[in-house]
C-alpha cells in the first residue's frame, strides 16, 4: 500500500487499531475521510457493510 499510518502492522497486514485487516478509509481508520479512494477500496468498505458483525466469543 503507498501509506503510512502508525497503526498499520506491516508483518501481518492488520490495522492495530481495529485488530481487523488494514482496509484505509473503512469506519474507525483514522484515515476516513481524509483521503480519497480508489474504485477496489470502495468495493471492499461496501463489502464489509453487508456482512454481519462477528459475535463475540463468551466463555
Amino acid at each position: 500500500m503507498s501509506f503510512s499510518c502508525k497503526n498499520y502492522d506491516y508483518n501481518d497486514d492488520k490495522c492495530l487499531m481495529l485488530k481487523q485487516d488494514c482496509i484505509p478509509g473503512r469506519p474507525g481508520c483514522v484515515l476516513e475521510g481524509r483521503v480519497v479512494l480508489s474504485e477496489a477500496l470502495l468495493d471492499r468498505i461496501k463489502e464489509l457493510e453487508q456482512k454481519p458483525p462477528p459475535r463475540k466469543k463468551t466463555r
